[in-house]
Formats: C-alpha cells, sequence, structure tokens
C-alpha cells in the first residue's frame, strides 16, 4: 500500500475543467494510476488532450511517481 498524496497543477483549460489549478491526491504508484484516478474525479479529462509532466519533463509512457515529485497536467500549447 502506498502512502501519502500528489500535489497536481493544472494549466490552461484544464483548470477550467477540473475548476482549480492545484490539487492533492491520495498517492498512486505511477502516472497511469494517477490518470485513472483523476478520469474518477474529474470525468471531463477523459475527453481533453494533455501531457503530463513530471519533475519538469514530459512523460509520454508510465512512469514511476514519488511523494517529492512536481506533476503537471499541461494542455496542448501554440504559438511562435
Amino acid at each position: 500500500m502506498v502512502n501519502g498524496t500528489l500535489s497536481l497543477q493544472f494549466f490552461g483549460r484544464l483548470m477550467d475543467l477540473t475548476g482549480c489549478s492545484t490539487v492533492s491526491v491520495p498517492m498512486v504508484g505511477d502516472t497511469d494510476e494517477l490518470r485513472q484516478r483523476l478520469f474518477e474525479q474529474y470525468p471531463a479529462l477523459r475527453e481533453a488532450t494533455y501531457v503530463v509532466a513530471v519533475d519538469r519533463k514530459i512523460v509520454r509512457q508510465n512512469t514511476p511517481l514519488t511523494e517529492a515529485a512536481e506533476i503537471a497536467l499541461l494542455p496542448p500549447f501554440s504559438g511562435g
């Protein structure tokens, strides 16, 4: 059993979908588990386009998480 919490930051449209810019969730072991937890809490995220950043690096595959990890959900970026 994993104890503790994770702190997440939402940016852009994701703040509108979740109604917050930061949230704490019960600790999970990896980003796949985190997505499932977020889908339960914020069903609108299932349809949203975003990437997950862990410790300021975008991760595209399942990544282990620690309680100290900096986690952000980032919408698509545009501009020049």
